[in-house]
C-alpha cells in the first residue's frame, strides 16, 4: 500500500531553511556541496601521488614548498603513504557516496516516485550532519602529531595496528568510517522505506524509473553490509585503544584468538558489495538517460531492472576473489571464481540493453547523453579487465599491481564520476531553475575522457608489466626503470584531467547565478519530476500524481499532442 505526506509549511528562518532543513531537496543539495568539496580534496591528493611516481625526488610545482616546506617541496615517503590512503578513502566514502547516493538519492527519489518528502525527514537531516562530523574527523586526523592514516584505504592489519600505524590518525580514520556508516545506514533505511511505501498511486515497481531502481538496490546493500564494516573498524579501534587482539598477527598461535586475515574477510564482505553500492545509482541513471536522449523506449527495461537485482544478490557472494593470494583453500577459490564469472552474465545483459537502447535511436548529444555514453565505454573496459582478476591463475600474477588499480578506477572511479556528471548536468535545471552552458559542458566531457583514459589505461599497462602499487619510488628496481616514460604519460594525463575540471567548476558556479532560465521540461522527458515547476515548491506536488504509464514512453505514432513522449501521468496511447 502506498501513501504520501501531507502539505506542510515552508521553514522561515535561515537555519531551518538551509542548515537544519528537513526538506529532502535541501539535504540533497547539502550532500552535493559536501561531495564536490571532497572530490576536490581527493583529486588534489591524486595529483600529488602521480607527480611523485613520475618525478621521484622532484619538488611538486607551485604548491610543493607550501605543503612540504621541510623537504623543499618534495613529497616525503610517509606523507606519500598517507596520501594514497586518504585519496582512496575520500573518493569512495566522502566524494562518490555523497554525490551519487546522498545528493541524487535525496533529491530525486521523492520527486521521481511522486512523494512530498522522505519517509523519515528527521533521520534524513541527521544523516547529513552525522556525515559532516565524519568528514571533520577524517580531516582532523591530518593535524595529529604523526599525520593521517597511512595503511591503505583498506587499512589491513598489521599496517593499521599500533605496530604499523602508531599515531592517532589511524584511530580517527576508524572512527570516521564508523560514523559515516551510521549516517549511510540511516539514509539507506529512509530510501528503502520511501520507495516501498510512498510511490504515487498506479506506480508499480516496474513503472519506476531505472534511476530509482539503482538507488533503491544500493540502499538495500548499504543497510545489510555497512554494519559489517562498522563492526570491523570498531574491533580494529579496540585493538588500537584497548589492547584487544582481534587482528593481532600471531595471536591465534599463542592465545587461540586473533588473525589479521579476519579483517580482510570482514572488510571484503562489505567491500565487494560496496563496488555495486557505488555503481548501481550510475547504472540506473545511465539506463534512463540513454532512453531519454535516444528518444526511444529503454530496451529491455524490465530485464535491466531484474539484471541489476540479480547483480545485487550475486555481489554478496563473490568477495573472496579479493583474497586469492591469502592461501585460501583451493575449493573456496574455485567457488568464488565461479560466482565471479556468473555475475558477468547479468552485467552483460545490462550492457547489451544499453546498446539496444542506442540502436537506431534519434540521438541528441546533449551533455548528460555524452557522459552517459562515456559510462558505457569505460564500464565496458572495466568489466572486461575484471575477468582477469576474478580468475585465480591470472589474479596470482596481477594481484596488487597497478593493473588492479587501473581496473577498479575504470569500474568505480571513471564510471561513477562520469555518471555523477551526467546526473549533475541533467538535474541542475530542476535543482536550481537554470541551465548549465552546453559548450563548456562538452569541453569538460572531452578533456575528461581523454585524460581519464590516459590515466587508467596507462595504469593497466604498467601493472601488466609488473609494477606494484603503493611503492614510493618503484624505479629503484632495475626492471621497472623502463616504465618511467609511461608513468610520466599517466601523470601528464592526470594533469590534463585535472585541468579539464575547471570548465565544470566555472560552469557550475556561473550558472547558479547567471545561467539561462530553465524551461519547464528542458530535456523533454516524461518522468514525474518534470511535471512540476523548477525548482519545485516546498512540498513538491500540489496534488499527488496518479501514474498511468512507464517512464520511457517515446515515439508512439499515435501521439497527437505535438510531443514525441508521454508524461507518466498521461494515459498510455495504444
Amino acid at each position: 500500500m502506498t501513501y504520501a505526506h501531507g502539505k506542510h509549511a515552508a521553514p522561515t528562518t535561515f537555519l531551518s531553511k538551509y542548515v537544519f532543513s528537513y526538506d529532502h531537496k535541501v539535504i540533497g543539495k547539502q550532500f552535493l556541496w559536501y561531495g564536490i568539496f571532497f572530490l576536490g580534496v581527493g583529486g588534489m591528493m591524486a595529483l600529488l601521488i602521480r607527480w611523485t611516481l613520475a618525478f621521484p625526488g622532484e619538488a611538486f610545482p607551485v604548491l610543493g614548498n607550501l605543503l612540504f616546506p621541510h623537504t623543499n617541496g618534495i613529497v616525503p615517503p610517509d606523507t606519500y603513504s598517507m596520501l594514497f590512503t586518504l585519496h582512496g578513502t575520500i573518493m569512495i566514502f566522502f566524494a562518490i557516496t555523497p554525490i551519487l547516493i546522498g545528493a541524487f538519492g535525496n533529491y530525486c527519489i521523492p520527486l521521481m516516485i511522486g512523494a512530498r518528502d522522505m519517509a523519515f525527514p528527521l533521520f534524513n537531516m541527521l544523516s547529513f550532519h552525522i556525515a559532516v562530523i565524519s568528514g571533520a574527523l577524517l580531516l582532523g586526523s591530518l593535524f595529529t602529531p604523526m599525520g593521517g592514516a597511512a595503511g591503505g584505504w583498506t587499512s589491513y592489519p598489521t599496517l593499521s595496528t599500533l605496530v604499523g600505524s602508531p599515531g592517532a590518525g589511524q584511530t580517527l580514520w576508524c572512527l570516521s568510517i564508523f560514523v559515516l556508516g551510521v549516517s549511510s545506514t540511516m539514509g539507506a533505511v529512509n530510501y528503502i522505506t520511501t520507495v516501498i511505501c510512498f510511490r504515487a498511486p498506479g506506480m508499480g515497481y516496474f513503472d519506476m524509473p531505472l534511476t530509482i531502481w539503482g538507488l533503491w538496490l544500493t540502499a538495500i546493500l548499504n543497510a545489510i553490509f555497512l554494519p559489517v564494516l562498522g563492526a570491523g573498524v570498531i574491533l580494529l579501534t579496540f585493538d588500537r585503544v584497548f589492547g584487544t587482539t582481534f587482528f593481532l598477527a600471531g595471536a591465534a598461535a599463542t592465545s587461540g584468538s586473533g588473525d589479521p586475515i579476519l579483517f580482510q574477510h570482514v572488510f571484503w564482505i562489505f567491500g565487494h558489495p560496496e563496488v555495486y553500492i557505488l555503481i548501481l545509482p550510475a547504472w540506473g541513471m545511465v539506463s534512463d538517460f540513454l532512453s531519454f536522449f535516444a528518444r526511444k523506449p529503454a530496451f529491455g527495461a524490465k530485464a535491466t531492472a531484474l539484471s541489476m537485482t540479480t547483480i545485487t544478490i550475486l555481489s554478496t557472494l563473490v568477495y573472496g576473489h579479493h583474497m586469492f593470494t591469502t592461501q585460501m583453500s583451493p575449493l573456496l577459490t574455485q567457488t568464488f571464481m565461479t560466482l565471479t564469472m556468473t555475475i558477468s552474465i547479468p552485467s552483460a545483459i545490462l550492457f547489451a540493453n544499453w546498446l539496444g537502447t542506442l540502436y537506431k535511436g534519434s540521438i541528441r548529444f546533449d551533455s548528460p547523453m555524452l557522459f552517459s555514453m562515456g559510462v558505457v565505454f569505460v564500464f565496458g573496459l572495466g568489466g572486461l579487465t575484471g575477468l582477469y582478476l576474478g580468475t585465480v591463475s591470472t589474479d596470482l600474477y596481477l594481484h596488487d599491481t597497478y593493473f588492479v588499480v587501473g581496473h577498479f578506477h575504470y569500474t568505480m572511479a571513471a564510471s561513477v564520476l562520469l555518471g555523477g556528471y551526467a546526473g549533475t548536468y541533467f538535474w541542475f535545471p530542476k535543482m536550481f531553475g537554470r541551465m548549465m552552458d552546453e559548450t563548456l559542458a562538452k569541453i569538460h566531457f572531452w578533456i575528461t575522457m581523454i585524460g581519464l583514459n590516459g590515466v587508467f589505461m596507462g595504469m593497466m599497462v604498467v601493472g601488466f608489466a609488473g609494477m606494484h602499487r603503493r611503492l614510493y619510488n618503484p624505479f629503484v628496481y632495475e626492471f621497472l626503470e623502463k616504465l618511467i616514460p609511461i608513468n610520466k604519460f599517466i601523470t601528464y594525463s592526470a594533469l590534463l584531467m585535472g585541468v579539464g575540471q575547471l570548465p565544470f567548476v566555472w560552469n557550475f558556479v556561473y550558472s547558479l547565478y547567471k545561467g539561462k532560465k530553465a524551461p519547464a521540461n528542458p530535456w523533454e522527458v516524461g518522468t514525474l519530476e518534470w511535471t512540476i515547476p523548477s525548482p519545485p515548491i516546498h512540498y513538491n506536488f500540489e496534488e499527488i500524481p496518479t501514474v498511468r504509464c512507464g517512464p520511457h514512453e517515446f515515439g508512439n505514432p499515435k501521439l497527437t499532442n505535438g510531443r514525441d513522449f508521454q508524461y507518466q501521468t498521461e494515459e498510455l496511447v495504444e
